[in-house]
């Protein structure tokens, strides 16, 4: 299948604005034979939530984004979601005009200038799925940002089938780069995940600088060696396409079984003890 890595700019608040630039990316990946095209965390709103001065959030079924899907490609779409009761950093994938799965983002980052959890709520669950129409699809996962530096969650992902980890994101430049050089992080991260848990790694950040943050980009795919299969430039928007095949996830853990004997028991007991003992519910 070939994957677009949409590295995308999005202005704060302006969700109509987000949405033609969306469209033209779709469009463009479409031209170039792309089966899936990722975009970063909440590219249809911005990352600052709490400096909008009213409610721009969507509902996961918004028939602009069911649209958007319409146009040829499927797509992994990053926004602000809001529900009957709660709020949610939500990035969706889309097939043919339906919506195929949600996840809302695990863990909320909430120091420094990080104030996730004052505007949404955490979601509750992470799935796989089926990467939709695309050839030899296989299946995939999405990890929102920071849910990807939870050792845990990639490694729950792959033991429920997924072959691709799609992680879309909005990381920025440090502001203490001795103290956290977070593109660091980031490289040694991505090959860890792929190489150890036998996947590809599907990294879609954001550009552009807003409400004093900058945004570096450097979006990849990392394939089930650890290996950097494609990547894009630092600070500025591109559209890069990559042919990823699920399969050679399979190969590579018939190979070398990392990732084969869960002990899924073992870590339920364990957890539960944990949980006993006065741990995080």
């Amino acid at each position: 299948m070939r994957i677009a890595l949409a590295q995308t700019d999005c202005l704060l608040g302006d969700v109509e604005g987000n949405l033609v630039l969306a469209r033209e990316q779709i469009e463009r990946a479409a031209a170039e034979g792309s089966d899936l095209v990722v975009f970063p965390e909440l590219s249809l709103h911005g990352y600052h939530l709490g400096a909008l001065e009213r409610d721009a959030s969507v509902e996961v079924r918004d028939p602009r984004l069911l649209e958007l899907s319409a146009l040829g490609p499927d797509i992994v779409i990053g926004f602000h979601e809001h529900t009957s009761l709660r709020a949610y950093n939500t990035s969706a994938y889309y097939a043919s005009g339906e919506l195929v799965h949600a996840h809302r983002k695990l863990y909320l980052p909430n120091y420094l200038a990080w104030e996730e959890r004052k505007h949404v709520s955490p979601g509750q669950s992470m799935r796989a799925y089926d990467l939709g129409k695309a050839p030899g699809g296989g299946r995939a996962a999405t990890l929102v940002c920071n849910d990807a530096w939870q050792p845990v969650l990639p490694w729950l992902a792959v033991q429920d089938g997924a072959e691709v980890l799609i992680v879309p994101t909005n990381s920025a430049a440090s502001l203490d780069p001795e103290a956290m050089d977070t593109g660091l992080y980031w490289d040694t991260l991505l090959s860890y995940t792929a190489r150890m848990l036998q996947c590809w790694v599907v990294f879609v950040n954001r550009v552009g600088s807003e409400h004093g943050a900058t945004f570096w980009g450097g979006s990849r795919v990392v394939d089930p060696r650890g290996a950097v299969v494609a990547q894009e430039p630092k600070w500025e928007p591109a559209l890069v396409t990559v042919d990823v095949d699920p399969s050679e996830a399979r190969r590579q853990r018939r190979a070398v079984p990392l990732v084969a004997e869960a002990r899924l028991g073992l870590v339920d007991r364990e957890v539960r003890r944990l949980i006993d003992e006065g741990g995080d519910h």
